[in-house]
């Protein structure tokens, strides 16, 4: 992370990143999602920020409010099949075991077992988020056995920064749902690329590989450039329609004039909704993202000039 990120105070990271951001509950993404839909036609994914996780009770507290999330996105009357959130989550948030603490992910794989039960009795869908590659090996083969238990409501994630990434396309499971990122994960040399046009190009280099073999897509960057040639180039090539795909953007990222055109055109957009329980979480997170979209800043420096 660049260490300016790394200097900025908590309170003034809020400042900066809280447009990206829902809110501090629930009810918050709530809110965010029906308004997305009522104003825009844009669907979503709630994503709870609850990374860094220490104690087994922290873990367990994640599970409930996930099962939370499943019950809202699955009976509250602002939605239904239509417009439906899906739901977002890392295996992270289920131990105080992190694998990328040399850690071995204890009840990981049981909390989001129990997940996928609960949102299948409410018709609700999952997206296994990908997180630092100490995670990568696990996260595929527990898709691949919630797959083969009949977990079909369950996606991937897979980011195109990762060396390894083209090879793990093989690694999923036949028909599962696949998000493409270039993801925010900083790796070293040895296990990913630091080019950022080059990780966009393995983004429609692979959405093409993946629609060929009757994937869903879901391509995820706010490059507008990369997201015509997607909809233009690759979808043409496949013989892949709306119906086969969606384009996704992260929340607070104004690209209205995009998102018309997508939706004149038929193509689902979905928009990452994150919020937060505890404020530190959501800090890490916004940290993140600031080192990879240092425009973040400057926009909400010009929101606020605006307003004052």
């Amino acid at each position: 992370m660049n260490p300016l990120i790394r200097l900025i105070p908590p309170f003034l990271v809020r400042v900066f990143a809280r447009p990206y951001l829902a809110g501090d509950s629930l009810e918050d993404a709530l809110k965010a999602a029906e308004g997305l839909w009522q104003n825009r036609q844009v669907l979503s994914s709630l994503d709870l920020l609850a990374e860094g996780i220490e104690t087994d009770a922290a873990a367990r507290a994640n599970v409930d409010t996930y099962l939370r999330m499943v019950e809202a996105a699955g009976t509250d009357p602002r939605f239904s099949d239509e417009n439906r959130p899906t739901l977002s989550l890392k295996p992270s948030n289920f131990t105080s075991s992190s694998l990328h603490e040399a850690g071995d992910a204890r009840g990981a794989a049981d909390a989001i077992r129990e997940i996928c039960v609960a949102a299948a009795e409410h018709a609700v869908d999952l997206t296994m988020d990908m997180e630092s590659r100490h995670w990568t090996d696990f996260t595929i083969e527990l898709l691949r056995d919630l797959h083969a238990e009949g977990h079909r409501h369950i996606g991937a994630v897979l980011q195109t920064r990762l060396n390894r990434c083209e090879a793990d396309l093989d690694r999923l499971p036949e028909g599962i749902r696949v998000r493409l990122v270039i993801g925010i994960y900083q790796e070293p040399e040895s296990h990913a690329i630091s080019n950022k046009p080059e990780m966009k190009e393995r983004l429609l280099r692979y959405a093409q590989i993946l629609l060929e073999r009757g994937h869903y897509v879901e391509f995820a960057t706010h490059d507008e450039a990369y997201v015509r040639r997607f909809v233009d180039q690759v979808l043409p090539a496949t013989g892949v329609g709306g119906d086969g795909c969606e384009v996704q953007m992260i929340y607070g990222v104004p690209r209205r004039k995009l998102l018309g055109e997508l939706r004149e055109r038929q193509i689902r957009c979905r928009i990452y909704i994150p919020f937060a329980l505890s404020w530190p979480m959501a800090v890490a997170y916004l940290r993140r993202r600031l080192d990879e979209y240092p425009a973040m800043m400057w926009m909400v420096a010009k929101n606020m000039l605006r307003k004052g």
